[in-house]
């Protein structure tokens, strides 16, 4: 699989993602659902915590990406949604180190919603993966 970064500006990489990237080779996709602080059982966690909520999200996402073979690396669409978009930008960094160890800035979009299908938890992420 060959990855190529598109970025008419410079100013997304400095925080973690790309305009665009143009994939090819790849012989696999994987759509994943949203991923939120939920635990194996099927109950939110660490309601009122989002850097908890963040860290216990993108531990699921990894495990999907997992099951199927593959891991942050091959993450090339990452959608944000979270109940406080200020909130999560302070706790940010939670999620752009994980993707900065992973060598990965995918194309990443971050959407403010009222509420996830479950009211206490705050942030889900939802990602493509190729390989």
């Amino acid at each position: 699989m060959e990855r190529t970064a598109v970025n008419p500006v410079t100013w997304s990489t400095e925080l973690g993602f790309n305009q665009g990237e143009v994939v090819s080779g790849h012989t696999r996709t994987l759509y994943c659902s949203g991923q939120t602080a939920m635990s194996a059982e099927g109950r939110p966690e660490h309601d009122g915590d989002m850097a908890a909520q963040l860290t216990l999200a993108l531990d699921n996402l990894e495990a999907v990406l997992g099951e199927a073979g593959m891991s942050l690396a091959n993450l090339i669409r990452l959608n944000v949604h979270t109940t406080d978009v200020d909130l999560l930008f302070r706790h940010y960094g939670v999620l752009a180190s994980r993707l900065g160890a992973a060598g990965v800035a995918p194309t990443t979009t971050m959407l403010g919603v009222t509420r996830l299908a479950i009211p206490t938890l705050m942030v889900e992420l939802e990602g493509t993966a190729v390989a």
